[in-house]
């Protein structure tokens, strides 16, 4: 007899606005929920009803199209209408990634499938027998005979493989709010974002990966693997003998973590609605086959892209605060140098010639005088000064904090990734060579010594400023005074002359900077890209550069300015990660196709994917659940048995059932776990969920084949109670709930229990509820 027991409410909550598209979902290991809240707004928040994120995008008819938790519940992956795949971190309310999809003039996302694998070679977390890790191995507080007898074997060539040196480094710094632009302009400013982004690569979860699947309307799979470094596109056709030429369009996705093969579930793109579902099984033999350094390189890569993202931000951090040193200042200069012209009796002189002549004789021209007491007077002269010293100390700031540090971590990953190259000969195994990464680090030596040069000419200007800016305050009060007093005589007497002529000279109209940080249109870039782009040393050829710069020589090129460097290492690093996508994406396959037909339009699908021992290998059984249209006690149950050799699925056999639930109506199915199906029910005026052991040959599995479905399992009404576990749905006012989703128990980040969340009739009423231990 079933277990007639109810559930036990966790958390309720109003939604308003109503979840566009029934797009609502719940973090499988954390309070947090997330919605499209209208359909241009996504909200996360807890349960307690706290808002955490509430973002909209710029464009005005961009929508929230699919929403996806990772399985972890680190991020959330929202698919937006203008093509794009955004991941929210749970530390910040901004995209930490962006993931360019589809063109959103010619599809749309459709489906986000995010699943975690474990690497084939050895079964997640496990060790050889009798090792331990470096951090498990203490002989603290022993003595030697106890040393001795310690017999843990230290797993010595795994753990030297995967010691992460970068956690003996600095923490990078946050950016400054201002100054970035683009997508990432406000990724990099907080630490809590910073701790999020770059965490410490765990030999805990070495042998995990970590799938996201994207599906659009015209049939294209977007690949992507460890949260953001994406593999690919795949455009799936039907063969010709299941009879359907039109594209199709994913809307589900199953898979298990011991099978590197998954289950996608197609529908017809330009259909309403279906009476027909494409069951297709898609390889990921570089899984499968992968090396132990899988998921070394991934996680080295992704890195990567993450620290060329905060690089260029620095760069633009960079640029805007020169730029601020010479923004306001320059309006100053111009403002007198047209007076100057103006009066047509200095000739050429402009004011750098005046003020050095002031300097030099002590003598002041009526008009810089003029200038220097009504114009400039002390205001003036604060504004500038405090313009150019915080400009030049934020500059200082993040060559020394952010841009150097950020670069040693940089080729700190790409010796690993020299490493991992010269250890596999052949290219095709992991798509890049150890000459190509050379060349980056050869670029990333380059910037390294930019960095450096910049922050040597940063400290010089600033010590000639501080002299400049002395003299000019003094000057000012001087030409202001009607007489001279010892107070200005005795800071005339501590003035450093030649410093204040040099900053005149080398500083006040053009920085020595500009060299480094000025603007490079792209027909420079593109020019000189051709020109350093098979030399052996490009550091060679930049120090030869910096030295004619320095020897006052004339410049025909821009290898030297950081915007062309940093331009560079994107371009050649982006040669080195298409090459590792290339490389994992021809081991891509999608297997044979399994049409499943209904007789009435199909209106609530779900699918689960399992794992059955084959001999020496695991087979993929997939199950279908499904509901139709004018048959609403029905359930059908389809058990797709996919064979499965070296990680390439092979022979295909599916069986069906289907349960007629008395007068029962089904509201809305989900798998729980791969024992459990749960039913959610309309039965004698109660809201009940039922739970089918969906793997049990009790149901009566048949062979199918499209066109010949199994005769249905017809139960009473008493039966359904009787023969499935059941609970009670609390039922308060007149919620009536039309869409649920379940969560297994999860002891990641708290304890919770098992739990299905419902959203009522009104599609503002959204409910929690625990599942109780006896029903599962």
């Amino acid at each position: 007899m079933a277990h007639d027991s109810s559930l036990e409410l966790l958390s309720e909550a109003k939604l308003d606005p109503r979840p566009h598209a029934g797009l609502l979902t719940y973090n499988p290991s954390i309070e947090l929920f997330a919605r499209a809240a209208g359909s241009r707004t996504l909200e996360i928040w807890r349960s307690n009803g706290q808002t955490v994120a509430k973002n909209s995008q710029k464009g005005e008819r961009e929508t929230v199209e699919a929403l996806q938790w990772k399985a972890d519940g680190e991020f959330l992956a929202v698919g937006w209408s203008d093509g794009i795949v955004r991941l929210m971190g749970l530390e910040s309310s901004k995209a930490v990634h962006q993931i360019p999809v589809c063109d959103a003039a010619k599809a749309k996302i459709t489906c986000i499938g995010w699943a975690r694998n474990h690497a084939a070679k050895r079964p997640a977390s496990s060790r050889k027998p009798g090792t331990t890790a470096l951090n498990d191995l203490s002989l603290d507080g022993l003595t030697l005979d106890e040393k001795r007898k310690k017999t843990t074997t230290l797993d010595l060539p795994r753990e030297l493989a995967f010691l992460e040196v970068e956690t003996a480094l600095p923490k990078l710094s946050p950016l400054p709010a201002s100054g970035g632009s683009g997508d990432d302009m406000y990724v990099f400013t907080t630490r809590a974002s910073l701790e999020f982004l770059f965490r410490p690569f765990s030999p805990e979860t070495s042998d995990l990966v970590d799938v996201m699947l994207v599906g659009t309307d015209d049939g294209q799979i977007h690949l992507s693997i460890y949260d953001s470094f994406v593999i690919g596109n795949f455009k799936y056709n039907l063969p010709n003998d299941l009879g359907n030429t039109d594209p199709l369009k994913l809307m589900h996705h199953a898979s298990n973590p011991d099978l590197s093969t998954h289950s996608l579930l197609f529908r017809p793109s330009s259909k309403g609605e279906t009476r027909e579902l494409y069951l297709v099984p898609m390889d990921l033999t570089f899984i499968h086959s992968s090396p132990e350094n899988l998921s070394l390189l991934a996680s080295k890569t992704t890195t990567l892209q993450k620290l060329l993202r905060y690089v260029r931000q620095v760069q633009m951090h960079m640029v805007y605060e020169w730029q601020s040193t010479r923004e306001l200042p320059g309006k100053f200069l111009n403002s007198i140098n047209e007076s100057l012209r103006e009066t047509g009796t200095y000739g050429e002189m402009d004011i750098g010639q005046a003020i050095y002549h002031s300097v030099v004789t002590g003598h002041t021209f009526p008009e810089v005088k003029e200038w220097l007491v009504d114009q400039l007077a002390e205001r003036g002269h604060k504004r500038w000064d405090k313009a150019v010293v915080s400009g030049l100390e934020n500059l200082r700031s993040l060559v020394h904090e952010n841009f150097l540090p950020s670069l040693e971590r940089i080729a700190i990953i790409l010796s690993r990734l020299l490493g991992i190259a010269r250890f596999h000969e052949s290219k095709d195994e992991i798509g890049f060579t150890s000459t190509q990464i050379t060349k980056v680090m050869d670029i990333v030596s380059c910037l390294m010594l930019v960095g450096n040069k910049i922050l040597l000419l940063v400290m010089e200007e600033l010590d000639l400023f501080h002299a400049f800016s002395g003299w000019l305050r003094h000057e000012i009060d001087r030409l202001a005074s009607s007489s001279s007093s010892d107070e200005l005589t005795e800071k005339e007497a501590t003035m450093e002359h030649g410093k204040i002529l040099t900053y005149i000279q080398q500083y006040m109209h053009a920085s020595p900077l500009q060299a480094y940080l000025s603007k490079v249109s792209k027909d420079e870039s593109s020019r000189d890209s051709q020109l350093v782009g098979d030399v052996t040393s490009l550091l060679d050829v930049l120090d030869k550069q910096i030295k004619k710069q320095e020897d006052g020589k004339s410049q025909s090129t821009v290898v030297h300015q950081i915007e062309f460097l940093g331009d560079f290492l994107l371009e050649n690093s982006n040669v080195v990660f298409n090459g590792i996508a290339e490389a994992e994406k021809r081991s891509v396959r999608f297997g044979q196709a399994t049409k499943i037909e209904l007789e009435n339009s199909i209106t609530k699908v779900d699918v689960r994917m399992c794992a059955a021992n084959h001999g020496d290998t695991k087979n993929g059984l997939t199950y279908t659940a499904l509901t139709e249209e004018n048959f609403k006690n029905i359930v059908h149950l389809f058990r797709t048995d996919t064979h499965i050799i070296n990680g390439i699925s092979s022979t295909v056999k599916t069986q069906h059932t289907c349960l007629s639930l008395g007068d029962a109506q089904v509201l809305d199915l989900r798998f729980l776990n791969e024992d459990s199906l749960l039913v959610l029910l309309s039965l004698e005026d109660d809201l009940r969920i039922i739970r089918v052991p969906h793997p049990s040959d009790k149901l009566g599995y048949h062979d199918y084949s499209p066109g010949n479905l199994a005769s249905p399992h017809v139960l009473s009404t008493g039966e359904v109670t009787s023969v499935f576990p059941n609970v009670l749905i609390p039922s308060e006012g007149n919620f009536a709930p039309v869409q649920m989703e379940v969560k297994q128990a999860s002891s990641d980040r708290g304890d919770f229990p098992a739990r299905v969340c419902l959203l009522g009739n009104d599609l503002q009423t959204y409910k929690v509820f625990s599942l109780p231990a006896e029903f599962l």
